[in-house]
């Protein structure tokens, strides 16, 4: 049987096809899998460069006079005059008058007191002769008992009036004085209470003063950052004048940065129960005198942050933050850049440092990068990063 030529045609065409594949299979080339290497982390590192680090503590704080007075006026009367500095933001001199009040009244009293004081010395001296002379006629046996004892009471009496004379002459002086008010200290005036024309009684506030040789700072610091610190404790066997650290206050003012330089020259009595705070005071000497920098007056009010030197410890190493794991242990980076766990003792962690005491030695380089699943011995690419400095807070 014959097979036509159209249903011939397609089946040789395949099967041409099928021999034709079969042939490329068979001389193809072999594909050889392999495995893909893992890619090396790039991790940055410091290298441990044993150093002499300054702890220093951070703190703020609101800058006050460190002496504040109520100027009160101690005699009554009419204020006639006051001082061109008596106003709020004032200066004055210690001893400066800043307030006069009238003292006609005291001048008067003043000239009775001593026409009082002289009158009651001619009456002891009167009485003192007297009483001579009754001692001689007693001698003589002419005076009678009775003359002799009043001669005596009369002496003592002229004398309790002119100690009564002179005790009112020393209060119409220090009256008098006292109808010109002054400060025993180079201040300013904070707030001026009277004006020219009124009349003040004794005890009245005529204004609210400060001194202006120190400015103080109270400072709060941590119970816990106390161990970082060489405060004056002052126990009852040290000295008052124990020096104290140095701070450095630091505040935005007038358009700039500007910063002061004082001590801390004492530490309050107490610890804040409510939060654990201890508070110290810091000094700054001459607040208001004129810098060459012309840097502002460090005045009253003024919110400042204070930068506190502590202690400082010999060859530690001082690492950034971020080199510190969990378990206060670091990665370090071998000779042939695989990572090792290493245990070290931690003396303190701030907010920017971790410092070291033992555990690593010089040139040793710390892993700072952060990674996900470090083990001990993978290896890494390492990128060099500068070491902290000597001091922080």
């Amino acid at each position: 049987m014959k097979i036509p030529t159209r249903v011939l045609a397609p089946a040789l065409a395949l099967v041409a096809g099928a021999i034709g594949a079969a042939v490329l299979v068979q001389t193809g080339p072999s594909i050889e899998s392999r495995e893909r290497p893992a890619p090396i982390p790039l991790v940055r590192a410091v290298t441990a460069q044993p150093q002499d680090y300054e702890h220093r503590v951070v703190t703020h704080g609101t800058v006050e006079p460190r002496t504040e007075s109520e100027l009160v006026a101690e005699v009554s009367g009419r204020i006639e005059w006051l001082a061109p500095s008596f106003v709020s933001g004032g200066f004055f001199g210690a001893e400066e008058a800043l307030v006069r009040i009238e003292a006609g009244d005291y001048r008067t009293a003043l000239t009775r007191s001593q026409a009082s004081v002289s009158r009651a010395r001619s009456e002891l001296a009167r009485a003192r002769k007297e009483l001579e002379r009754q001692q001689r006629l007693a001698a003589d046996n002419v005076a009678s008992d009775s003359r002799l004892d009043d001669a005596e009471n009369a002496e003592k009496i002229a004398s309790a009036v002119q100690v009564e004379a002179r005790a009112n002459l020393e209060q119409a002086q220090r009256d008098l004085a006292r109808t010109e008010l002054s400060a025993p200290f180079d201040g300013r005036v904070r707030k001026e209470k009277v004006d020219v024309g009124q009349f003040v009684s004794r005890g009245t506030s005529l204004a609210t003063v400060y001194s202006v040789d120190f400015a103080e700072v109270r400072l709060p610091v941590p119970d816990s950052e106390l161990a970082y610190l060489e405060l004056p404790h002052l126990y009852q066997s040290d000295a008052p004048d124990t020096p104290g650290p140095e701070v450095e206050l630091r505040a935005d003012f007038a358009g700039g940065r500007h910063a002061w330089r004082g001590r801390v020259v004492r530490t309050e009595g107490e610890i804040d129960p409510r939060t654990r705070m201890v508070y110290v005071v810091a000094q700054v000497e001459k607040p208001y005198a004129r810098s060459e920098s012309q840097r502002p007056p460090l005045a009253a009010g003024l919110f400042v942050e204070a930068e506190i030197g502590g202690r400082i410890d010999r060859q530690v190493v001082v690492l950034p933050r971020s080199a510190l794991r969990e378990g206060g242990r670091v990665l370090v980076v071998d000779a042939e850049s695989r990572l090792r766990w290493r245990s070290v003792e931690v003396i303190r962690v701030t907010r920017q440092h971790a410092i070291v005491s033992t555990g690593l030695d010089a040139g040793e380089r710390v892993c700072i990068s952060t990674l996900e699943s470090a083990m001990d011995g993978m290896q890494v690419r390492v990128e060099e990063t500068a070491a902290p400095s000597g001091a922080g807070s």
